[in-house]
């Protein structure tokens, strides 16, 4: 849950607000997209909620903890353990495979070779993968790359999952796999997922859609 978040920049003598006092409550075991056009401050709500950025003022809890009242060790430490985040350059490493690319975060988390193979072997089953685990970023589509970043988050098996514009660079069907992916992490484990996305495509597919626009939630769309 966020409350009352407040976040800006100054440049010069102007200050420019980037979200106003903003509050939410995302629900578990379901799929929550916050829509909204560029620049109305989604990114960066979404890096607040996921603890990659410390707001101007507000708090964060998830899973019972205040994310900023502690140092940033235990908060990478938090990060790393309950949750997972999908960027939307996907963020692999060229010389990696994918079975590698998926295994790298268990290696963080003291997880053995095997242990760590096993499940990213099964990760990578879970969103359609498992014949292309040892391709490289290079022999894989667009939309196998966002599922290997989908499946790299998932093999950490977090509490919360954080989507970044997941679809942007995507065409209308890998665009679709990709959602319906998340969908089906938040239903089938349980998982918290909060999705950001500018993309019309993803209304209809999402349990639960907030409208943002100028660094406000104004409040549900109806598809």
């Amino acid at each position: 849950m966020a409350s009352d978040i407040h976040m800006g920049y100054t440049s010069g003598k102007l200050r420019t607000e980037i979200l106003r006092g903003l509050s939410l409550a995302v629900d578990a075991g379901q799929l929550t997209l916050i829509a909204g056009p560029s620049g109305c401050g989604k990114s960066t709500l979404l890096s607040i909620l996921s603890g990659l950025q410390r707001p101007d003022a507000g708090s964060v809890v998830a899973l019972g903890e205040d994310l900023f009242r502690g140092d940033r060790h235990t908060l990478d430490r938090f990060r790393l353990q309950h949750t997972g985040f999908v960027f939307q350059g996907f963020n692999l490493f060229p010389a990696l495979t994918a079975l590698e690319q998926v295994m790298l975060p268990l290696g963080y988390m003291g997880v053995a070779d095997a242990a760590a193979r096993e499940r990213g072997c099964a990760a990578l089953e879970e969103v359609g993968l498992a014949g292309r685990m040892h391709l490289l970023p290079a022999e894989l589509s667009g939309g196998e790359k966002q599922r290997v970043a989908i499946a790299r988050a998932l093999v950490k098996q977090p509490q919360l999952l954080f989507a970044d514009e997941p679809t942007s660079a995507l065409d209308a069907a890998n665009g679709q796999i990709v959602i319906d992916t998340l969908r089906r992490i938040a239903h089938e484990h349980g998982t918290t997922v909060l999705c950001v996305s500018h993309d019309p495509r993803l209304v209809t597919h999402a349990d639960r859609v907030l409208q943002m626009e100028d660094g406000a939630i104004l409040g549900p769309v109806h598809a």
